[in-house]
Order: structure tokens, then C-alpha cells, then sequence
């Protein structure tokens, strides 16, 4: 064994026994005793403290998550955006996940900038702030100043987190394996596809370029609309590990004091940044799946973008600018999906309950014991209470939270997209309401319903399906000619065969003649008795008693073998 893998299962070891007695002092391995793996179950002690037992299961997930450390704490704020597999109560609470982390010293970051950038930081910037602004579990941001004066932050990961994050996920791997295997109650969470799915976006989020191509399409997406501002990255400032994008100044939909004492209209703001993520779903299928208020500013409105588009004479001044960033988690739809969740949307707000359990039953992992007629009136009895509601007073989130919960609670599993954009819709409108309390967002998106079905029947986008579909169309009027002809050919010849296989034909057809044969046989062996042909024993015909014996037997036979779905070789 090479000295490299005896390391990784060292460590492995002893991550996973310390990963093990976390979850067992917050109560959450009691499952691992059902495996047999002495050393796993001899770690599941009475480790709770008293004080844990009087919080709830959700917060006690998310204080052992926040204790579990970086790559958990990452899980976590994945399951906050699929409240279909967790609910919404413990998707709320994972919401709070925070990954502030103490920042590497100064040393360390000018090292990996030089060893990414291949140049010293006093010779790529003009001015480095060697004090981190923030840190976070991934990496930590610097203020700079560009030659020319620009303001910047240059995101630098910290060092040997990749490894120690696939060290974290090949545990949680085997953890779900074992969840998956042994315990009832977490099976329902489908661990295995969850913590798949989850390693292949936490290890795209590792590379800082996944980052930089989220923010160039953003850009491109909005570069007309002057009211919502991207920050800009700077390709020969970024690598793989470090990010160099414009500095947004202003304040933060976090900070609710400052915005009320600001000049902002935030009424504006709150639709401004509504329409903004409603353009992203609907307009773009490319979104931001991750709206909450710290990942939004305020900026003050200053003319002409930094590209030098003048504004046209007849443009609307915008009163202020939304500022989107950390822009690393991103959800798309491709065309089919978001026509759905369109579809969806309009017939919650329209109260439309067989078209919403149509699309749920279809898009949705369904049990095999699904009740679709109880989901329904589930459905309906819950969208009944939003029956009357005009559109300007209708609740979307809350609607959308209690479909979510109706949809766990029937197991149905939705796909990730869907739980996920369903999450952002939810807390995109409540942080719209944090700015205004009258704000609607189903009023918001109503007006793309006729949008979608004028996109869906427009010659655009048929002339794009006959488009897509000209190679199969191609190719079968090149071997239709030659199919023909090769058939009539054999017609011709009298080499012609059509095979016909019937699934369990036989057995249907050999219980049918088993059927008549034992009527036919019971139907004679009356007669016989009715007429006393001899044999006679008592005045009872011999081989009467005996056929209608025989009959009997093999009638039953079939019954039973008809009732069990057996074959007819059980006869």
C-alpha cells in the first residue's frame, strides 16, 4: 500500500470516529447499533448532554452539523433548498447554516495568489489587503485596487480544503450506505442519490472558474437591464483557487436598520428584486438559487455601467440597483421542466387541483402504494382555503410550503431542480416582504403564464422541435425506400414471416382448454350417472362418480391456479 493511502485511511479512521461521536452526543446514531460494526456502534454512548434533549430535532441537526464543520455545513444548506426531503421546518432551520470560519493567516493566502497567478499580489494589484473582509468555509475575500483605481475582492480558497473535503464526503458516502441499509426512518431521505448529488456540486464549487462563468452569463442576461448589477471578474485575475471580481458598495437586504434610514425606496427595491429573480426562472432558465437578503445589496444608482454604454434618451432612471453575489450555487431548468413548473405555478394560483397532482404524479419519484385519489383530495381541500383570494392578496410561499408538505407526506420524492426552485420561490418572497409587507409575488409571475403559452405555440419554437427532429426524419426517408422494397421482395418470394409473441398467452390459453375439458369431463360423467351406466355400485354409476370426481379436482385446480397467477404447470 502506498504511504499516500495509508495516510487518507488514517485520517479517514479518525474522521469517521470523530464524525460518529458528534452524531451521537446531538442523538443521531442510535441507527449505527443495527449495522454490527463493533467499532462504529461502541462510539453510539450515552454522549447527550441534558441540556440537548430540550431542543428540537431540527436544531439539534443543525448545531451537530455546525460542530461537523465545513463540508457538512455545506450539506446542510443543500438540504435547506429541499424541503420535499426534509420539511419545511428543518429546511428553515438549515437556512440559518452560517460558515464563517477564523481566516488563514496573511502568509498563506499571498502564497497561494503567487503559486495561482503565478506573480507576487504587490505586482498584480495596485493595492491587497492582507486582513481577510470575510471568511467562509470554502475560502476568504480580500479588499484590492486595480492600476486603474478599480475597487475589487479577490476570493482565495483556503489551502488543502479540497482534500479534507473528499476525505468528509467518502465518509458520508459510507454513512449513507449504512443509513440507506439499516435505518427505516432515514431510507425516506434517499441518502445515497442525496450525498451523490451533493458531492458533484460541492466539488464543482471548488474550482473558483465555476464561479467566474456563473457571473460572465448573469452579465450577459441583464446587460440591458440597469437596474440589477452583476459584479464583474476579471479573467487574468482568476484561476481555479482565487477569484478577482468588482467590489459592490453599498448596503445590504440584510440590514434592515440601515435600509430604513437609507434613501432607498423599498418598495422598488422589493419588486426590483422580485422581477429580477422572476426574469432568471422564467426568461432565462439560469438562476440564483440562493436569495437570501446577505446575498443581495442596495447600490445606488450612478449612470452608465463600466462597459460605456451610453443610456438611451427615452430610458427609465432607475431609482436604485439591486447587487447580486456569490453567485457559486445555480439552478437550471432545461425546457420541458420549467414549462411544468410554469403549468404548476398558474394552476396553484388558479386553483387548479388536477393539473397540480397530474404534474406531481409525472415529474415526481412515486411510491408503489401511492394513493393518487387521497392526494388529490389532499390537494384540493388544501388549495380550497386559496380559492377566493384575489391574485393581490394571494400567499404564494405559504401555498407552495403547504403542496411541499402534502408532497412529503404522501413520500413522493420531487427532482432536485424542482425542490429547489420551489425553496428559492419561498424565500424569495420573503425577503421581498422584509423590504415591503405588501409585496405579492404571485401577482409577479401570473402575467408569464400567457407569456409561456405564447412562447410554447410561437413558429419560433416550433420551427426549432421540426429543427431538432430533421436528422430522425432524414434518416427514415433514406431507409424507408429500401425497408419497402426489401418486404415486398419477400412477399414476392414467399419469404415472408410475420412472428407474433404474446406475453403469457400460453398459460391463459392452457388454463381455457383445462376449463372446458373438466366441464366437458363433468358434463359426461353426469350423464352417466343420471343414465346408471355400469359398473354400478349401490345404484351408483362407477365411472360417473369417478369422472365427475376427476372433473371436480381439476376444475378447483384451475380456480386456484387462476386466483394465485400461477402458471398452468402447477395443474
Amino acid at each position: 500500500m502506498a504511504v499516500s493511502n495509508l495516510k487518507q485511511l488514517v485520517e479517514n479512521t479518525s474522521r469517521f470516529r470523530e464524525v460518529v461521536a458528534i452524531l451521537a452526543k446531538y442523538g443521531f446514531a442510535d441507527w449505527l447499533q443495527k449495522t454490527g460494526a463493533r467499532r462504529a456502534t461502541s462510539l453510539v454512548t450515552d454522549a447527550r448532554v441534558k441540556e440537548l434533549a430540550l431542543l428540537s430535532p431540527a436544531e439539534r441537526v443543525r448545531r451537530a452539523i455546525t460542530e461537523l464543520g465545513t463540508t457538512f455545513i455545506k450539506l446542510g444548506q443543500v438540504l435547506s433548498t429541499r424541503p420535499d426531503l426534509v420539511g419545511m421546518e428543518m429546511a428553515d432551520e438549515l437556512a440559518e447554516l452560517r460558515t464563517g470560519v477564523p481566516p488563514d493567516p496573511p502568509e498563506v493566502v499571498l502564497a497561494t495568489i503567487e503559486t495561482e497567478l503565478g506573480a507576487k499580489a504587490d505586482e498584480l494589484f495596485d493595492k491587497f489587503d492582507s486582513r481577510a473582509l470575510a471568511s467562509a468555509s470554502i475560502g476568504q475575500v480580500h479588499r484590492a485596487t486595480l492600476s486603474d483605481g478599480t475597487a475589487v475582492v479577490v476570493k482565495v480558497q483556503h489551502p488543502n480544503i479540497e482534500d479534507r473535503v473528499r476525505n468528509d464526503l467518502d465518509i458520508l458516502a459510507r454513512l449513507a450506505e449504512m443509513a440507506e441499509k439499516y435505518s427505516a426512518e432515514l431510507r425516506q431521505y434517499r441518502p445515497v442519490d442525496t450525498i451523490a448529488e451533493f458531492s458533484r456540486a460541492l466539488l464543482r464549487e471548488l474550482d473558483f472558474r465555476g464561479e467566474f462563468q456563473h457571473l460572465e452569463r448573469f452579465r450577459r442576461n441583464f446587460k440591458e437591464d440597469k437596474g440589477v448589477h452583476f459584479p464583474k471578474p476579471y479573467l487574468e485575475l482568476s484561476s481555479q483557487r482565487v477569484l478577482t471580481m468588482d467590489m459592490l458598495e453599498g448596503i445590504n437586504l440584510s440590514n434592515g436598520q440601515a435600509l430604513r434610514e437609507s434613501d432607498f425606496d423599498l418598495e422598488d427595491l422589493a419588486r426590483r428584486g422580485a422581477n429580477l429573480f422572476v426574469e432568471m426562472i422564467f426568461r432565462d432558465a439560469f438562476y440564483h438559487a440562493d436569495p437570501h437578503p446577505g446575498n443581495l445589496m442596495a447600490l445606488p444608482f450612478v449612470g452608465p455601467t463600466d462597459d460605456k454604454q451610453e443610456m438611451p434618451a427615452d430610458a427609465k432612471m432607475p431609482s436604485s440597483v439591486i447587487g447580486v453575489i456569490d453567485c457559486g450555487m445555480v439552478g437550471r431548468l432545461d425546457e420541458p421542466l420549467r414549462e411544468d413548473i410554469e403549468q404548476a405555478l398558474l394552476a396553484v394560483i388558479q386553483g387548479d387541483c388536477e393539473t397540480v397532482v397530474e404534474i406531481i404524479v409525472q415529474r415526481g419519484a412515486t411510491p408503489d402504494d401511492l394513493d393518487t385519489d387521497e392526494l388529490q383530495m389532499d390537494v384540493e381541500d388544501f388549495l380550497g382555503r386559496y380559492a377566493h383570494q384575489s391574485i393581490d392578496r394571494f400567499d404564494l410561499g405559504g401555498c407552495l410550503t403547504g403542496v411541499v408538505d402534502i408532497i412529503r407526506r404522501h413520500k413522493i420524492v420531487l427532482p432536485s431542480k424542482v425542490g429547489m426552485l420551489f425553496k428559492v420561490l419561498i424565500m424569495l418572497e420573503g425577503t421581498a416582504q422584509q423590504l415591503n409587507p405588501n409585496f405579492n409575488l404571485a401577482e409577479l409571475i401570473k402575467p408569464y403564464g400567457k407569456k409561456s403559452i405564447q412562447k410554447r405555440y410561437s413558429p419560433k419554437r416550433i420551427y426549432r422541435f421540426i429543427e431538432s427532429r430533421y436528422r430522425d426524419w432524414e434518416h427514415l426517408v433514406e431507409i424507408l425506400p429500401r425497408d419497402v422494397a426489401d418486404i415486398l421482395h419477400r412477399m414476392k418470394t414467399g419469404s415472408f414471416d410475420v412472428n407474433l409473441n404474446h406475453r403469457r398467452l400460453e398459460t391463459s390459453a392452457n388454463r381455457l382448454v383445462m376449463g372446458i375439458l373438466s366441464a366437458a369431463l363433468f358434463m359426461g360423467s353426469s350423464l352417466m350417472l343420471s343414465q346408471n351406466v355400469p359398473p354400478l355400485i349401490s345404484d351408483v354409476s362407477l365411472p360417473g362418480a369417478a369422472g365427475c370426481g376427476i372433473a371436480v379436482w381439476l376444475g378447483y385446480k384451475v380456480i386456484r391456479a387462476i386466483k394465485n397467477m400461477g402458471d398452468i404447470q402447477q395443474i
